[in-house]
């Protein structure tokens, strides 16, 4: 007799997530030793961490993140699931304007996706006591995006991002790790076909191949992670105004151009001090400003020095 006599069905747990809020769920079947798909993705993750691409994130040498039985020694599917964050809003574009990365406009996902996330898990957990579930939103060691891709979400376009057919990029992830062994989705094919625009837009050449981000040359990496008293010359001539973060190469992506549609999560609508600041306040914020301006924020990750740091080399770029 089976331990989970008591699990929900494969089609009552996708229907429970989207009840929930999630805009697309799908089912990655986990075998007891890694498959071709998934050693293929440890592959190019060890490749990427072996040319120092993961710059100063030291965090992605993690080895659970190569073997997702160390999050959960039982596991046997994980649910992926991704929630579209779209609003209707354009960056600034006058020289004064500073840019933020359209993730960071409303409240921090992370609380959004895990409120959401954890009433899954415990929703399975109460549906039979044998039932372990964990979850995560980009803070844990799991490969978000290839457990995406398997459980046919979307595919890993050449910036590194998932892409989903129903709203491009613009969508964040999470999954819930499990024991209950559920009947896997197709993993995505990819849809990028021969198109580099995103390639070709990135200023700093971060994009060194397809599906390989150099973070020493990503805007978004020196502007978030980057704790350094001043910006590489190369990062900071090429900020162009983005202070917290960098779309350039999503918003040259066909797919989002098409296919992007507004969000229905009012939490992810822009916060007014989110929405077209100042660099010329930026460059001057003080802690209580910035204790103030982002208290529900993803921003917080970036601290009052490095937000007067990026503003201030964003002004006034090298010759």
């Amino acid at each position: 007799m089976s331990p989970f006599s008591q699990a929900p069905s494969r089609s009552q747990i996708l229907q429970e997530a989207l009840n929930l809020g999630f805009h697309r769920v799908g089912i990655a079947a986990v075998t007891a030793e890694p498959d071709q798909a998934e050693v293929e993705a440890v592959t190019h993750l060890q490749r990427w961490l072996n040319q120092g691409h993961q710059a100063d994130m030291a965090w992605m040498a993690n080895p659970k993140r190569q073997d997702i039985r160390q999050v959960l020694p039982d596991v046997r599917s994980v649910i992926a699931v991704a929630v579209n964050y779209y609003t209707e809003h354009s960056q600034p574009e006058e020289e004064d304007g500073a840019r933020i990365s359209r993730y960071a406009w409303g409240r921090d996902y992370h609380k959004v996706l895990h409120r959401r996330l954890k009433q899954l898990c415990r929703w399975l957990e109460n549906c039979d006591p044998e039932i372990q579930a964990k979850y995560y939103a980009d803070t844990g060691p799991v490969q978000d995006k290839f457990w995406a891709q398997q459980a046919g979400i979307g595919w890993i376009a050449k910036n590194g991002n998932v892409i989903t057919r129903e709203y491009g990029s613009w969508v964040f992830l999470g999954e819930v790790v499990t024991n209950l062994p559920l009947e896997g989705d197709r993993p995505h094919t990819d849809h990028c076909g021969t198109c580099t625009r995103c390639i070709e837009a990135c200023p700093t050449a971060a994009i060194v191949r397809p599906a390989v981000v150099d973070a020493n040359r990503c805007l978004a990496y020196h502007t978030i992670e980057n704790r350094s008293d001043r910006l590489p010359e190369d990062i900071a001539k090429n900020l162009n105004g983005w202070v917290a973060g960098c779309d350039i190469c999503q918003e040259v992506c066909p797919w989002n151009q098409r296919f992007a549609k507004p969000t229905d999560v009012e939490e992810f609508q822009p916060y007014p001090q989110n929405q077209n600041p100042k660099l010329s306040e930026l460059a001057q914020l003080s802690e209580d400003d910035w204790d103030q301006r982002f208290r529900a924020s993803a921003l917080r990750r970036i601290k009052p020095a490095m937000w007067r740091r990026n503003s201030q080399q964003a002004q006034t770029p090298p010759d």
